[in-house]
């Protein structure tokens, strides 16, 4: 499942009648990126349509496993008897919106936070010049959808949160208490009121809050039921020799951050210097991390002032620091981890991306 917006996820308008394939074709045009689909018994010559000779209901099945959102032009009733049989998690099942036959509504009817449903159903009312009809509890009410915050941000959910407690919190309008120390804070511009955000993890854990949302990429334990999210927030700078192997890099860098408190599902990027040769275990270590490998000059590097500057380095890189400066440079912050050695071939430091936006 692809989130974002229709520009970047693969969807299918299916009609079945003669009214829905005329929908079909103003959405084409409006989405042309998007395939519309219909029986063949209905082949008309409409430009652009892909007709079906299979079953309606095995067509359905498999365009529910292909695309990530199904936009479907026929009633609620027969959406619901013909994706039932192919349901399994809200977090994998495709956006599934339905279309009246005279364009009237557009609903949102599946995975509309998690598959993207809600938003999607919007722009094509939009387009159609209809009236979305959204559901879920988080947007009737103008209140914050847990599951999603910080998502178009990079940010994941620590595994085990208890997403769907602290969501119920939220939408019964419960006291919900906000602690934030890394990220940006562009998404809390506007709160609800029963949302508080407090300045310090203390002040949280004696809130008397009845759930809380903890964005950090610090290791903490919330006294408060919490949902955890991890910002993209460290660039860890890393100081390699050209054969120094992955398995160290990365059994290093965990160490490293475990043993100061930092979780590695917030690694943004892995920092180092430019090498002529590509150093293989770097690149192996950045691609099990799943993170960026930002490789910089280092002209580059020798401009930055590090708090451990070292002659050997100075005499071997032409720098004399590559881990530290590294990951100020590409993090455009400061320090949380100074440079750790692991002889003879290893250097590790991390920095903090620095917060922007509101509050």
């Amino acid at each position: 499942m692809k989130p974002g917006t229709h520009h970047d996820m693969e969807t299918a308008v299916i009609a079945i009648t003669r009214n829905g394939i005329g929908i079909g074709s103003r959405l084409l045009s409006e989405f042309p990126e998007w395939d519309v689909l219909a029986p063949a018994k209905l082949r008309d010559g409409t430009p652009g349509i892909t007709w079906y000779e299979e079953p309606t209901p095995r067509m359905v099945g498999e365009a529910f496993k292909r695309y990530d959102a199904l936009v479907c032009v026929f009633s609620l009733g027969a959406v619901i008897r013909l994706v039932s049989p192919h349901l399994v998690d809200k977090k994998t099942d495709p956006a599934v919106m339905v279309i009246d036959d005279r364009a009237g509504f557009v609903i949102s009817a599946l995975s509309g936070h998690i598959g993207g449903a809600n938003e999607l159903a919007r722009q094509v009312a939009a387009r159609l010049g209809a009236t979305p009809v959204i559901t879920t509890a988080a947007d009737v009410n103008d209140t914050i959808a847990v599951d999603l915050v910080g998502r178009d941000l990079g940010w994941s959910i620590e595994e085990g949160c208890p997403v769907t407690s602290v969501s119920a919190h939220m939408v019964n309008g419960d006291p919900i208490g906000i602690w934030q120390d890394a990220g940006s804070r562009a998404w809390r511009a506007k709160m609800p009121p029963n949302v508080t955000i407090y300045k310090t993890l203390e002040e949280l854990d004696g809130s008397g809050s009845s759930a809380c949302l903890v964005i950090t990429d610090r290791i903490v334990s919330p006294a408060i039921e919490s949902v955890v999210y991890r910002p993209p927030s460290l660039v860890v700078g890393v100081g390699v020799h050209g054969d120094t192997p992955a398995e160290k890099i990365t059994s290093k860098i965990a160490e490293v951050l475990e043993g100061h408190g930092l979780s590695p599902r917030s690694i943004s990027a892995i920092a180092s210097i430019k090498k002529p040769a590509e150093v293989r275990g770097l690149a192996e270590a950045a691609g099990r991390l799943d993170v960026d490998l930002v490789h910089v000059d280092r002209e580059r590097l020798a401009e930055v002032r590090a708090p451990n500057p070292s002659d050997t380095v100075m005499a071997y890189e032409g720098t004399a620091s590559v881990s530290e400066a590294a990951a100020i440079l590409v993090s455009g912050g400061g320090l949380v981890v100074e440079k750790q050695k692991f002889p003879p071939d290893l250097t590790v430091a991390v920095a903090r991306i620095p917060s922007e936006g509101a509050g």
